[in-house]
């Protein structure tokens, strides 16, 4: 089999005798280290070898995820899905050491991302191809988003990815020099989103449940125009918003209701845990903007925004005076995507990945006496006795980091570095390494000992 080939569906069929996940996983692992298929061969599409043997894309997506677990495969966006070289076949050291690997931004692993082929052959089929209708958002994308939206919305649109919906959302509900209350520490896009827009800002204290109400009702004796905060997989925490807390913030807003509400839900599918949306009780006056572009990719810049009719129509007059749309053939895409259930086991797959990348670090750091939790998302908040040094020294290693002040409004007394997990390395020991030289940053002499 020549390796820059595409791999016959016919030949790869007829050496797989055990249809099962396990058994197709098997089969084709067992060619790989044969040499049958060497390094650089492209494998047949998802869907193909599937019709090919007679079972559901999804149970071949399981398949080549136990083989990509093994480090016997690659999904490249454009490529598709080639074959490794067998780790045991190369040097057994290839790190590329720490200053090579996103400890800073918590950016989605590309291996990870699902392939888009199929994808954009959907799309292209949508209806009204090359129309010149506002469509704000496909009937195909709505449908696909509305089942998993944790509340009945008025209206709905579509914008470029997480970012610009954070910011189209924070202007929709305030205007330059107007106060808005925001969960402290936050996500410091959020913050830099309000800042550049001439926003002021008030923080609400948070616990492990979310924004404390007292907390937000304090804020609220200032007159905010509006109040920002993340369901789940919060920045810097991990936390989700629990049913009974969503509840109680709810009861505090019912005493303002002037005040406007923006949930910021950036991980998006790859959340462990369902949305408890304050929409549920207050949907008239609420923007929950959900970014899928961790989940699924950059190239698709999706991001759905829903919720009130007025503040939806706010942010469609912001992104380009209401003349500016998503491609349709990209929505559909997406809409593809979600429905799709061999998609889904690859989401699923992906989430269990960076969980275990997340937690693997959040133990080591914990066997070295750190106070981390690992409860969910790409990032941990880990407390140092001071910010600055710490960073300097993991420099010093070769390691770059977040500051977890840039998660504060003010300065805060307590120091944090914030340390993104999603592209850690499967490697236990590789990671143990890693938080070796985090608690020997953490050991540099505190800054009092040099005023």
């Amino acid at each position: 089999m020549g390796h820059t080939a595409q791999t016959p569906v016919h030949w790869l069929v007829n050496r797989v005798r055990d249809r099962t996940a396990k058994g197709i996983a098997v089969a084709v692992g067992e060619l790989i280290r044969d040499g049958e298929l060497p390094p650089g061969t492209r494998l047949p599409t998802v869907r193909a070898l599937a019709a090919g043997l007679g079972v559901s894309p999804a149970t071949v997506a399981d398949s080549w995820g136990q083989l990509r677990a093994e480090q016997l495969i690659s999904t490249g966006r454009r490529r598709g899905t080639t074959t490794l070289a067998p780790p045991d076949s190369t040097p057994r050291d290839c790190f590329p050491g720490w200053s090579a690997i996103d400890l800073e931004q918590g950016l989605p692993d590309p291996v990870l991302l699902p392939p888009l082929e199929d994808a954009v052959a959907a799309g292209v089929r949508t209806e009204r191809l090359n129309g010149f209708e506002h469509d704000y958002i496909t009937p195909r994308l709505q449908a696909a988003v509305a089942t998993t939206w944790p509340f009945a919305p008025e209206a709905w649109t579509v914008v470029a990815g997480g970012y610009e919906g954070t910011l189209l959302a924070c202007q929709a509900v305030a205007a330059p020099g107007e106060l808005v209350a925001v969960e402290e520490p936050t996500a410091p896009r959020v913050l830099d989103t309000l800042r550049r827009s001439g926003i002021r800002v008030i923080g609400v204290r948070c616990d492990e449940e979310g924004p404390i109400p007292a907390a937000l009702a304090e804020a609220l004796t200032h007159n905010p125009v509006a109040f920002i905060y993340q369901p789940r997989a919060h920045i810097p925490f991990g936390h989700t918003v629990s049913a009974d807390r969503a509840a109680q913030l709810a009861d505090v807003l019912e005493t303002n209701p002037d005040v406007s509400v923006v949930e910021d839900d950036n991980l998006g599918p790859l959340a462990s845990a369902p949305v408890a949306s304050i929409g549920a009780h207050i949907p008239e006056r609420l923007l929950l903007v959900r970014s899928y572009c961790k989940a699924y990719g950059l190239e698709l810049r999706s991001c759905v925004v829903a919720g009130a009719e007025h503040l939806v129509e706010q942010v469609r007059h912001k992104r380009g005076f209401g003349l500016v749309w998503a491609s349709r053939i990209l929505q559909d895409a997406q809409a593809y995507l979600i429905n799709d259930p061999a998609t889904g086991v690859l989401i699923r797959q992906a989430r269990e990945r960076y969980t275990h990348r997340r937690t693997t670090l959040a133990d080591a750091l914990r066997d070295r006496g750190f106070d981390v939790h690992s409860r969910d998302g790409l990032v941990l908040w880990v407390p140092v006795p001071d910010e600055t040094r710490a960073m300097v020294a993991l420099a010093g290693f070769g390691v770059a980091v977040a500051p977890g002040s840039r998660c504060y409004i003010d300065p805060p007394a307590e120091h944090h570095i914030r340390i993104a997990t999603s592209h850690l390395p499967d490697d236990p020991p590789r990671v143990a390494e890693l938080a070796d030289l985090v608690a020997r940053a953490a050991a540099t002499a505190p800054r009092d000992e040099f005023d």
